[in-house]
């Protein structure tokens, strides 16, 4: 099964199989580079549908994914230069904007929050409140899901370091491995991880209060200056990815999206049940919670409570001079523009 890999140079990660359509091979496209937080085929659906399915080369892109460990590296990744596009989560794109980085989410991804706080079946913990004093475990130290579990902690009156501790475990065997070891009594993760314990035979449940929901996960992030000086590629990109993403929400697709998805990570379509499960799973985070505005659409409340919660748990000093510049719904239109037509 496949875990989150962590690689020892910033972009020495190997090309995933399967990525390049066979029009992508035509020398008149255009060479992009997506990254993604960890190596799974799944949880960046829309972007592998889109390649399968020809969008990009469409518009003129040949899209190569690479996987590299967690939101911060993506974002390290994108402000390098070695990127054009990439998956990190909005608490990282706050947190790097508060340090001068000018990322930009332009999709989001998973509309509806894709991470929990989960528990041993058998723990006595029941709440939140239970894991006062206690080690949270999650995959990275810096990704979306700290962001996460920071939000909700705070929420519950509990600061990182006073009321309760990080451990960065890593994911699948190694956060099985801390929970049997007790070292950690709780992870934060994403829905994909979090089935891949339960897989694995760890019981989990989640105890994530409810009206967490809203909060919404990665999404997808450029440069500031990608915008502002190759607009053409991002519109272009918008365009083959909202389509890949609705192709993928129609059932009447589901063999080819599943296919294209075993293409792109061999490793995680070995057991077709559990893909097509863990699939389904990952899929519901995605749609919409305002149908109206189609996919991809952010609120822009919920960025501020995002915002509340780092400066709350100490991620950053003080709001943002501009939170509305570290977010568009641009791209986001011009992409549910491109599925109706």
């Amino acid at each position: 099964m496949t875990t989150r890999r962590t690689f020892t140079k910033l972009l020495a990660a190997i090309p995933l199989a399967g990525l390049l359509s066979t029009a992508a091979v035509a020398q008149d496209l255009r060479d992009i580079t997506f990254v993604q937080p960890s190596p799974s085929a799944i949880n960046s659906f829309p972007v592998f549908v889109a390649i399968g399915e020809g969008f990009f080369a469409d518009e003129g892109l040949n899209v190569t994914v690479e996987a590299i460990n967690g939101s911060g590296a993506v974002i390290q990744a994108l402000s390098a230069g070695q990127a054009q596009f990439g998956r990190p989560g909005p608490g990282p794109i706050i947190a790097a904007r508060s340090r001068g980085v000018e990322v930009v989410h332009i999709y989001n991804v998973a509309a509806r929050s894709n991470f929990g706080i989960a528990v041993q079946e058998g723990s006595d913990i029941q709440d939140i409140e239970g894991l006062r004093g206690k080690v949270i475990g999650t995959g990275t130290a810096d990704g979306a899901e700290v962001g996460f579990a920071r939000n909700v902690m705070s929420s519950a009156g509990m600061t990182a370091g006073t009321d309760f501790e990080f451990l960065t475990v890593g994911d699948g065997g190694p956060a099985t491995a801390a929970f049997l070891n007790e070292d950690i009594v709780a992870y934060s993760a994403s829905t994909a991880d979090t089935a891949i314990l339960n897989q694995r035979g760890m019981a989990v449940r989640d105890i994530t209060p409810a009206e967490f929901g809203r909060f919404f996960g990665n999404g997808i992030a450029t440069m500031a200056d990608t915008i502002a000086n190759d607009r053409e590629l991002v519109e272009a990109w918008s365009r083959a990815f909202a389509k890949g993403h609705a192709f993928a929400l129609d059932d009447a697709n589901r063999e080819a999206v599943l296919k294209h998805l075993a293409d792109g990570n061999p490793q995680e379509g070995e057991d077709k049940e559990f893909q097509s499960a863990l699939f389904d799973a990952v899929r519901s985070k995605t749609i919409s919670t305002s149908p109206e505005n189609g996919l991809g659409w952010y609120p822009a409340e919920v960025w501020a409570e995002w915002q509340d919660a780092l400066v709350t748990g100490g991620e950053i000093a003080a709001p943002l001079d501009d939170l509305s510049a570290a977010w568009t719904n641009e791209f986001a239109a011009i992409g549910h523009a491109a599925v109706g037509e």
